[in-house]
């Protein structure tokens, strides 16, 4: 399956061990290192900056980068500087804001605004970094309604589906087809469980079990037995047109050995 791709989350701990964690996840074959952007984790672009210092081939991604919380000037200056000090390795993973966003917005003196200006936010912001920043990255787009599913696909290069973590495959085809409606466009998921374990952020936040998410039929949620996830992997990509999955850093070894056969 050497045409999926597979991205880890991970979230610096400290200096040490954030050039550990890059680095174990380039050894391990993740393709990317992703990095959340929120007030409560650290700024994106430098952690990412000091990732392509001790790393030579995994891409560098934030995840995602809040267009409400930027401006998109200082954001293509920052990419630029990324792309330049990676190599060319750099991704923009980018969305239009989380719920709760309006609170992180109003800390840093930036406008929030309605849905329809968080979406403009996002295609402004995409199309200031092409317009200058050289090699152009790649351009990813986290949304979950319709309006952005559908805007995202006319300009993005690869579209993820930010779904709940009991969404069904039921629940992600009408987001894959609202991709689809537009043009064919490679789409990112985000693994939710593997085997009885789940992230503890999964498990406190929403309350939610692998048991209990496996009854309702997530689609997030892999089996423990690799050549058993392998080919729920498959039925995804052909289902659905999911090639690239999103792994917790929490289960990333938990997922190491279903990496291990693919690779």
């Amino acid at each position: 399956m050497s045409d999926f791709a597979f991205a880890v989350i991970i979230t610096p701990r400290g200096g040490k061990d954030w050039i550990a964690q890059v680095r174990r996840a380039e050894d391990q074959g993740f393709s990317a290192i992703l990095l959340p952007d929120t007030m409560f984790t650290p700024s994106p672009f430098p952690a990412l900056a000091a990732a392509a210092a001790v790393t030579s081939t995994i891409k560098l991604r934030p995840w995602v980068l809040s267009a409400p919380l930027r401006h998109r000037a200082a954001t293509a200056r920052e990419v630029s500087a990324l792309q330049l000090l990676s190599d060319g390795r750099f991704e923009l993973g980018i969305g239009a804001g989380r719920p709760g966003g309006d609170g992180e917005a109003a800390k840093l003196g930036m406008t929030w605004g309605t849905p329809g200006e968080r979406r403009a936010k996002v295609a402004e912001t995409v199309a200031a970094v092409r317009e200058s920043v050289d090699p152009v990255p790649p351009v990813i787009v986290a949304a979950s309604g319709p309006r952005l599913l559908a805007d995202a696909a006319g300009y993005a290069d690869r579209v993820s589906l930010a779904a709940p973590p009991a969404a069904t495959e039921a629940d992600l085809l009408p987001m894959a087809d609202a991709v689809r409606s537009v043009r064919e466009l490679p789409i990112t998921y985000q693994l939710v469980g593997i085997g009885d374990r789940l992230p503890y952020f999964t498990a406190t936040k929403f309350g939610h079990t692998a048991a209990g998410l496996r009854e309702a039929g997530a689609a997030g949620v892999l089996s423990a037995d690799p050549d058993t996830a392998i080919a729920e992997l498959y039925n995804l990509r052909d289902r659905l047109g999911i090639d690239e999955l999103v792994v917790p850093g929490e289960l990333a070894d938990d997922f190491a050995q279903v990496l291990a056969r693919i690779g």
